[in-house]
């Protein structure tokens, strides 16, 4: 048998994306179309249509994207971690979130302009197997805590969304961005960063930062 046989032979795996932006899901769709052993059964704009897709259409694997509309990527996983084996392919690169894709039960996890057309691929039939692939940013974020931050965060009762935003202010984030990347009302952050910076003892976002990448 050829190899050209083998691959016609070999079961497919049923491929949907998720994706808000319509030519990202065109550009994932002609590259996994190369692949004989793969098919793309269906495309989604937001997570509510992402959790439609997979329980009508029961796929191997779900491409999913963090931010979309309706419903995120992370919290779409959530839904249908159980129905199918959920890779996360986006451009956000926040280690919170990878975190929190895995939590949900994402499989993989990769970054776009990190991969190359093998490599996600090979990530789906991975995936389909059972297995994981993981940008080597993801694999940063979820091998590389730091605990001395985590101490600072326990030993001032940080809950851990508080710390997971004391640590977006340290980058410089604003509140408006903080709020995109952890997908909760800029309100809702103000009144998380109140919150903390009375835990810590401060009064200042500098004050803040200093503590916190002083245990770095």
């Amino acid at each position: 048998m050829t190899d050209d046989d083998a691959r016609e032979t070999r079961p497919r795996v049923r491929v949907a994306l998720a994706d808000d932006n319509a030519v990202v899901r065109m550009g994932v769709r002609s590259l996994l179309m190369t692949a004989p052993d793969i098919e793309v059964v269906g495309e989604a704009s937001n997570g509510l249509e992402a959790v439609a897709l997979v329980r009508r259409e029961r796929p191997d694997v779900v491409l999913l994207d963090v931010r979309m509309p309706k419903q995120d990527g992370v919290n779409a996983a959530t839904e249908i971690a159980d129905l199918t084996a959920v890779v996360m392919l986006t451009y956000s690169e926040s280690p919170e979130v990878i975190s929190a894709a895995v939590r949900a039960g994402a499989r993989g996890y990769l970054v776009h302009g990190h991969f190359d057309e093998d490599e996600l691929l090979q990530a789906v039939r991975l995936a389909a197997g059972g297995l994981g692939t993981f940008s080597a940013l993801a694999v940063r974020a979820l091998s590389n805590p730091a605990p001395g931050r985590a101490a600072l965060a326990q030993r001032h009762g940080l809950s851990e969304r508080e710390a997971d935003i004391m640590e977006l202010v340290a980058r410089g984030a604003a509140n408006r961005e903080i709020a995109a990347e952890l997908f909760i009302a800029e309100k809702t952050v103000k009144n998380h960063i109140n919150r903390l910076f009375a835990k810590l003892g401060v009064t200042s976002r500098g004050q803040a930062v200093a503590l916190w990448l002083s245990v770095r």
